[in-house]
């Protein structure tokens, strides 16, 4: 087996026993055992539990999905980026449910090791998120508002969605309906957020005059946006 498929396994194992145990009921040796290595291998590719619970947190969260995407959304809409970015983060959410909600049970006991890690990946989404608001402001097709506000507002209702509103509300029927909350937010976010008279068709140019002044009245009145019938 070669160091990476090595070092796979053990991520693997270190993902799924902190979604069972959280960080702090999963110690290193039997990470190691679920891994099918010995502990002191298991230290060979992570010093430090640590380091495996952050490499764990940038390989499983969200924040590599977001990087992979945003580069490709420039020449899509507002909305289709927008929804595009929620849609994933649903997604992954939804999936590392027991994972997270394990360490929100837990994350008043975590060190400050630990609470670093989870401030760095949860600042690094916020800014990248801030920073494309930012291009569309620059461009005209952004009114003025606090862009890391917004990022957070955007990612914390989806948050709040699932691991909130859903350890209330959630059914199995509400769970298919993921997509519609997407569609729906979206269409408010942007209603909140785009300059008066921007077209929104394409994220890196600005409104069209006349035309696109209509077109964006005609979905701020209907509450949809082109993308959304």
């Amino acid at each position: 087996m070669s160091a990476e498929q090595t070092r796979d396994r053990i991520l693997d194992a270190a993902l799924k026993l902190f979604s069972q145990k959280g960080y702090l009921g999963a110690p290193t040796r039997e990470i190691a055992r679920e891994a099918r290595v010995a502990e002191v291998t298991l230290f060979r590719h992570f010093p430090a539990k640590e380091a495996l619970f952050k490499e764990v947190i940038r390989r499983y969260s969200f924040l590599p999905a977001l990087r992979s995407i945003l580069p490709g959304l420039e020449d899509a809409g507002y909305e289709e980026a927008l929804l595009a970015i929620a849609r994933r983060f649903l997604a992954t959410l939804d999936e590392r449910r027991d994972l997270i909600r394990i360490m929100l049970a837990e994350r008043h006991l975590y060190p400050s090791q630990v609470k670093g890690i989870f401030r760095g990946f949860l600042g690094e989404m916020v800014r990248m998120l801030s920073d494309y608001f930012r291009q569309l402001q620059a461009r005209g097709v952004l009114r003025d508002f606090d862009p890391d506000a917004a990022a957070k507002a955007f990612l914390g209702a989806f948050f709040a969605y699932v691991h909130f509103l859903g350890f209330f509300f959630e059914t199995a029927e509400n769970r298919r309906h993921n997509d519609r909350f997407a569609v729906e937010f979206v269409s408010l976010f942007i209603q909140g957020t785009v300059r008066h008279g921007a077209a929104v068709g394409s994220w890196g140019k600005p409104g069209r005059g006349d035309g696109g002044s209509r077109k964006g009245g005609a979905a701020r009145r209907t509450g949809r946006t082109g993308l959304t019938g």
